[in-house]
């Protein structure tokens, strides 16, 4: 995380509202915090319809009215390696600082978007989670953060006698384990076209249409593009086994890597699953081949077998997670 502030202290009453955002590679979630966990005029603006964040921060202010905000937090898909930013899947590219003067701000922090979801399932009600598999979680045992959307986030929390501490880390990035020879297939495919395969080139929107790319090269089909949203709908539809067949392998390759990130945390606290695409397939994720492969670890089977997944969905966890983050930095200040 990374935080620019000036040296002006504010009365408390004038700590609100506060402006919180989740920013992805497609799209820019903004919301104001009006009282601690109060969240309020929520709006999502497409990034590419906007040439800085700066432009998209001023948009949505003055579509909520115009509200004086002196403190704000942006949670963004990207690593926060210090004042400048370049962001991973879109093209914005900004200095903290100078985004923190041309909004006029007292506090501008920001954070991984993936550190944001995990603080958020701190306080994720249990009407918003849908477990998959596994039994109860074990308190105060890790906890594992993973969603794919446009690229893959991945996180952890892990308990201290302060609290919850989030782990910021680039897990999407990390290479991807082909898990039979069909894998096989397809990691070669993506080699052949990337070199490097992280796992997020598979359990992302576009990792969808590669794994389907791949599979239609492999039948040497004329029509081998296909956007994430025409093969999940023609996935659940029954209209193209190819189609089924591509989410079912995504579905699997998510459990592959789900289960080695809660091997590798001891995640026995639960898996917890955001993102934006799980939500939209929600009843056949129920079935999908996520959970057998899960589990599928040998002589650790049971151990997976007992860990509790769980589908966020919550609407705006990343605005919560950033509003959680914005309160503790001020209060440390």
């Amino acid at each position: 995380m990374s935080s620019t502030q000036t040296d002006i202290q504010q009365p408390v009453g004038k700590n609100y509202p506060r402006l919180v955002a989740d920013i992805g590679g497609t799209n820019a979630r903004f919301a104001l915090e009006t009282a601690p966990q109060q969240i309020e005029k929520a709006q999502v603006l497409p990034c590419k319809d906007y040439d800085t964040i700066v432009d998209a921060a001023k948009a949505y202010l003055e579509q909520a009215g115009g509200a004086e905000v002196r403190h704000a937090a942006f949670a963004i898909a990207n690593p926060i390696l210090g004042d400048w930013v370049q962001m991973t899947n879109h093209h914005w590219a900004f200095s903290i600082e100078t985004t923190r003067q041309a909004l006029e701000l007292d506090t501008l922090i920001l954070l991984n978007d993936f550190t944001a979801q995990a603080l958020a399932v701190t306080q994720t009600s249990s009407k918003d989670l849908m477990q998959v598999g596994g039994h109860k979680p074990i308190e105060f045992a890790p906890k594992a953060v993973i969603g794919p959307g446009t690229g893959l986030g991945v996180s952890g929390l892990v308990h201290s006698p302060a609290g919850w501490v989030t782990l910021a880390g680039e897990g999407g990035h990390s290479s991807f384990p082909p898990f039979d020879d069909m894998e096989v297939l397809i990691w070669q495919y993506a080699k052949n076209k990337y070199g490097h395969v992280s796992a997020e080139r598979f359990l992302s929107g576009a990792g969808l249409s590669l794994i389907y790319e791949a599979l239609a090269k492999r039948d040497k089909l004329k029509n081998y593009r296909l956007k994430p949203s025409e093969i999940t709908e023609k996935a659940l539809s029954g209209t193209s086994p190819l189609c089924r067949q591509t989410l079912d392998i995504f579905c699997a390759m998510l459990g592959t890597v789900a289960s080695n990130l809660a091997l590798t945390l001891g995640a026995r606290g639960g898996v917890y699953l955001c993102g934006g695409i799980i939500p939209r397939v929600l009843e056949y994720f129920k079935t999908s081949p996520f959970r057998s492969r899960f589990e599928n670890k040998g002589r650790f089977e049971a151990y997976l077998a007992a860990i509790p997944v769980y589908v966020v969905l919550s609407e705006f966890p990343g605005i919560t997670g950033a509003a959680a983050a914005l309160d503790n930095h001020l209060k440390n200040v």
